[in-house]
């Protein structure tokens, strides 16, 4: 029953806890609300069975003991900060508002206020909305989860503080929230399309939601170039999802997939999109990324792909978002364009960066260079120095075969 519980958080924790929100305008008591849900169903399911739609029995589970704490303590209530719409009555039985298919959608645009620091916005909507635990969201930024912590609990007060509220915004300001928006929804798609930690390499109701906001923005902004590159990347990438890992469990990397059981209708989409998304000049960097991928779907081999405008898009990506992590991911291209040896180079000259310093495809990137010039002491220390910092179960086999290749 555990087991069913446990995939009820993974599947259903950000539809639950956003109906919850719209009902109590209260993020800490929905929350609360929320977890004594998942609590109850792990002692009533066993008896009675998983329902039929175990989302809409928490949510209504949760909904009630929300009800029942605001009957109790009105007077406590009143004291606290509420998330008010000045358009709607607060309640748990209010109506539909707006013309918004998904409460996740309201979520995520409450948490994405310009009042919150946006390194704020996006961690407070990952453990929101996605129900990550607190040391996730801090390995998605690189950070320690004493500081991931204190970031979102302050975002969530200054929520309570500011009064936000819970909706969509309305059209003419739709442009100025979108960035942070796309920023949660990417880092939403990456962190299931590599999960962090655990036995699996996917996390498939992470890229399953990612999927389905992506189009919810689309169908919001249709004439955005940054929402269609960013729909353009998830689909691009999660086209290859079938042959990501072998029936024997492996990790296979991009060079090893088939390429005939590729999503091919995901990518004719995903191009299409990327050859729109591209028309904005500048073009943005979804746009760009998006375009990187399509590089990659559309290449008939491995052999065959056109690192040049790989490496020259990604010159173009480091320009407009200089991040390290899109900086080692250029080194890598260099080193597939011109040879490992200038790859090592780029990748060693980002060994000072900070936010690098306990990223694993850091030590990766580097040991498979070392490989590659037969360096193999040096590739056996940096496969090794890459092995601590992995936590993702089939991620860590793969390196430690690569380990064993190397001899003994």
């Amino acid at each position: 029953m555990a087991a069913a519980v446990a995939e009820a958080h993974r599947r259903e924790w950000g539809f639950v806890l956003a109906a919850t929100v719209r009902a109590t305008r209260d993020l800490d008591l929905a929350e609360e609300c929320v977890q004594d849900a998942y609590a109850q169903a792990l002692s009533t399911w066993g008896p009675r069975g998983v329902p039929a739609n175990p989302g809409a029995w928490l949510t209504t589970v949760a909904r009630r003991r929300a009800v029942d704490l605001q009957r109790r303590e009105e007077r406590l209530r009143r004291t606290l900060p509420l998330l008010l719409d000045d358009r709607v009555v607060p309640g748990p039985d209010d109506a539909e508002e707006e013309d918004v298919p998904d409460d996740r959608l309201r979520l995520i645009f409450t948490c994405c206020h310009p009042a919150i620091a946006v390194e704020a916005q996006v961690a407070l909507t990952l453990r929101l909305l996605c129900g990550l635990t607190t040391a996730e969201v801090a390995r998605a930024f690189l950070v320690t989860e004493p500081t991931m912590a204190a970031r979102i609990t302050r975002a969530k007060k200054k929520i309570a503080a500011a009064r936000i509220p819970y909706r969509v915004p309305p059209a003419e300001e739709l442009p100025a929230r979108i960035e942070a928006v796309l920023t949660v929804v990417h880092l939403l798609f990456t962190t299931g399309q590599t999960a962090p930690a655990g036995d699996d390499l996917v996390r498939r109701d992470l890229v399953e939601r990612s999927l389905d906001l992506a189009r919810m923005l689309r169908t919001l902004l249709a004439t955005d170039a940054d929402v269609a590159g960013l729909l353009a990347l998830i689909l691009l990438t999660d086209a290859r999802r079938a042959t990501r890992v072998a029936e024997d469990g492996r990790l296979l990397l991009l060079e090893d997939q088939d390429r005939s059981r590729w999503d091919r209708q995901a990518i004719s989409e995903g191009v299409a999109l990327v050859r729109e998304a591209l028309h904005r000049r500048p073009p943005g960097r979804y746009a760009l990324m998006a375009a990187i991928a399509a590089v990659h779907a559309e290449a008939p081999s491995w052999s065959e792909t056109d690192w040049g405008e790989v490496l020259a898009l990604y010159d173009l990506l480091v320009g407009i978002w200089p991040s390290p992590v899109v900086a080692l991911n250029r080194a890598v291209a260099l080193g597939l364009a011109r040879g490992p040896e200038a790859g090592l180079r780029a990748v060693d000259a980002l060994a000072g960066e900070p936010q690098l310093a306990g990223y694993a495809y850091l030590a990766a990137a580097r040991a498979d260079f070392l490989r590659r010039l037969g360096r193999v002491e040096e590739a056996r220390a940096a496969y090794r120095g890459a092995l601590e910092l992995t936590e993702n179960g089939i991620e860590r086999d793969f390196l430690a075969s690569r380990l064993r290749q190397l001899g003994p």
